[in-house]
């Protein structure tokens, strides 16, 4: 039974029906902070009206539209897209989702994913203005996207980011946004839970959790605290139906604020710093072996240099324990940490050393772009036709999401129906041998290719962290 519904249920007219009323013996109040639990019936009965009021007019619609090319038999697989069945035909693949206006210039934030692909991007207010958007910004890994829109001589209603670490498990909270394409939508929760991490929704996340009902359509939305204030972004729900279960995540405000901050900084350009390291999450016999007791951290077991880590004093076999003043437990809270940081900025960095628990300092700074990217479309007849390809180094595997792979080439774009793709290769694959012959750099490559002279080929690939060989062979 739900425990507001009882005490809802419980107060007539401010008395208890049939039962009598009684002071608490002592109020449960935190000043520091201006918390307080409802300790009468006009306490329970007040309304968010007010609140809403006041924030909903900065959260906002969003529609997107993109042109997708598709065969009448499309269902069977991009093979048939050529088919001597049918010729292919062009539709209109709309989407929706929500945004919070942060800025009276128009400065919009959304989801990634909210406005993926999108061709034409439409933002819609309450008051029923449109405007058409321009894409600032979009970060896939951090599943964020900043938009623009002109207001002309108008003005804009505009939220403000409030500080999402001091936000508490059951603080009051409001999601606003636009669910299923109804209308915008006001439901009401607590923080469920915070700093919740390896939940599979982006790549890099550290979400704030909550029980306010969070749908389809909602993810950009806004969730706001009792002083109106934007503490998250609407990200996503765990749910086995696609409808609301009670367990929703929002991205934090100072996670979106240090993304705003790096794009003012960086002139139109997001830099995120790097830490610089690999390793694995410590398991339980890993913590026992490396006597930490019952904490777990993240094993390093390899060091780039130059790196932020690298400077710091960081080894191979260390352990981090803590980052920012935050301890950690796997590399999914480190990944967080690092990309909500700016260059330059000092970090504290707690490490565990030969039974010693050591502080460093971390000077953040971002990934170097050494060896240049030197971009390569091939167009020389290969199985990797059409592909193009880069050398990587730290800067290019960041903006790729791919963590430790700072060396060798990778294919950076595979359009749909070129030979590369058809052969089965794939955006972000590192090639590491082509017939033996190791590849290190894109001229590497590009030699090996012109020399091939033979129907058949052996593709050493190294995909998600996983050694792929990848055979193809031409019969005339």
């Amino acid at each position: 039974m739900n425990f507001r519904f009882v005490l809802t249920a419980l107060f007539v007219g401010g008395s208890a029906v049939g039962l009598p009323l009684t002071a608490p013996a002592q109020s449960i109040y935190d000043a520091e902070n201006g918390r307080a639990v409802p300790e009468s019936a006009a306490q329970i009965q007040l309304s968010f009206a007010p609140l809403v009021k006041e924030t909903a007019p900065a959260v906002v619609n969003i529609f997107t539209r993109a042109e997708i090319t598709r065969s009448p038999l499309g269902v069977l697989g991009d093979e048939f897209f050529n088919s001597p069945f049918g010729s292919q035909s062009e539709k209109v693949q709309t989407a929706l989702g929500s945004g919070v206006i942060l800025t009276a210039e128009g400065l919009v934030v959304t989801n990634d994913h909210v406005i993926r692909d999108g061709t034409e991007i439409e933002v819609e207010l309450t008051d029923g203005r449109e405007f058409n958007a321009e894409v600032l910004f979009t970060d896939r890994a951090a599943d964020l996207a900043l938009l623009q829109i002109d207001p002309g001589e108008g003005t804009l209603p505009s939220l403000q980011l409030g500080n999402s670490d001091n936000v508490e498990i059951g603080d009051l909270v409001l999601a606003i946004g636009n669910p299923f394409g109804v209308g915008q939508t006001t439901t009401m929760g607590i923080v469920s839970a915070l700093a919740r991490t390896g939940t599979g929704v982006t790549e890099v996340g550290s979400f704030i959790q909550t029980d306010a009902a969070i749908n389809p359509g909602n993810s950009g939305g806004a969730l706001i605290d009792m002083k109106g204030q934007v503490i998250g972004i609407n990200t996503a729900i765990f749910s086995s139906s696609g409808a609301s279960a009670g367990i929703g995540f929002a991205i934090p405000a100072n996670f979106v604020a240090n993304t705003v901050r790096a794009l003012e900084e960086g002139g139109g350009t997001v830099v995120r710093p790097w830490l610089g390291v690999t390793g694995e999450n410590v398991t339980e016999r890993m913590a026992k072996v490396l006597k930490l007791g019952n904490r777990g951290g993240f094993l390093v077991d390899e060091v780039y240099e130059p790196s932020p880590s690298f400077d710091a004093g960081l080894q191979t076999g260390d352990v981090i324990l803590g980052l920012g003043g935050t301890d950690v437990s796997d590399r999914d809270e480190i990944r967080y940490l690092v990309a909500g940081s700016r260059v330059g900025e000092q970090l504290p960095l707690q490490i565990f050393r030969d039974g010693d628990v050591i502080d460093l300092t971390l000077l953040m700074a971002a990934p170097p772009e050494v060896p240049p990217r030197n971009p390569t479309q091939l167009v020389e007849p290969s199985p990797l036709e059409g592909a193009t390809v880069i050398n990587l180094s730290p800067a290019a595997s960041q903006e790729l999401d791919m963590p430790g792979s700072w060396t060798g080439v990778v294919i950076s774009e595979a359009p749909r129906g070129s030979t590369a793709s058809r052969q089965g290769f794939a955006v972000g694959d590192v090639i590491r041998s082509i017939n033996r012959e190791t590849i290190d750099t894109v001229e590497d490559l590009e030699e090996v290719l012109a020399a091939a002279n033979s129907p058949r080929w052996s593709f050493l690939i190294e995909r998600g962290g996983r050694a792929i060989t990848i055979r193809i062979v031409y019969r005339s």
